[in-house]
């Protein structure tokens, strides 16, 4: 199971957030990444400051024959195409796509396998848990359930948005 997390939280040349998202999920698609399931979108708040806009997040579940190292290169590509700038770590983006796990794998380098935060994060683990709700952390073995009962009782019931 390959899983790919989605946020952003200002508008490209596709429009809002949401508008970004899904654009950048068919993107991929027309750059032969298969699409297999995507989870409802949330609404998170920005960190380290929660004064920046509100992020959109969600979590895809995609198959593709691209290696870990190609498929994070056509997702920085991705990005880049929907005017992310990289500049200061946790800045304001139009677009953030992270592989957060890929087939179980347990690797250093680029990418680090799986993503070294998904655990600690609720925007990532919520939208997870509804596509793959029997998903263990390879590292740890630990299952989703335990990793979201873990987060902060605040964390663990993140807004859905209405409609994609």
């Amino acid at each position: 199971m390959i899983l790919v997390a989605l946020g952003g939280n200002l508008a490209s040349h596709a429009g809002t957030p949401t508008q970004t998202l899904d654009a950048a999920l068919a993107s991929l698609a027309r750059h032969g990444v298969k699409i297999i399931s995507v989870s409802p979108y949330y609404v998170t708040p920005a960190w380290p400051d929660p004064a920046d806009p509100s992020f959109v997040n969600a979590v895809a579940q995609i198959d593709t024959i691209l290696s870990p190292a190609e498929l994070l290169a056509l997702l920085h590509q991705t990005e880049t195409a929907f005017g992310r700038a990289r500049s200061v770590r946790n800045a304001p983006r139009t677009l953030d796509l992270d592989i957060l796990d890929y087939d179980n794998r347990v690797e250093q380098g680029a990418p680090d396998l799986p993503h070294p935060r998904l655990t600690e994060r609720s925007f990532v683990l919520v939208p997870l848990s509804d596509i793959a709700p029997d998903w263990r952390d390879p590292v740890s073995g630990r299952h989703i359930a335990d990793l979201l009962a873990a987060l902060p009782e605040g964390e663990r019931n993140l807004p859905r948005l209405a409609k994609r």
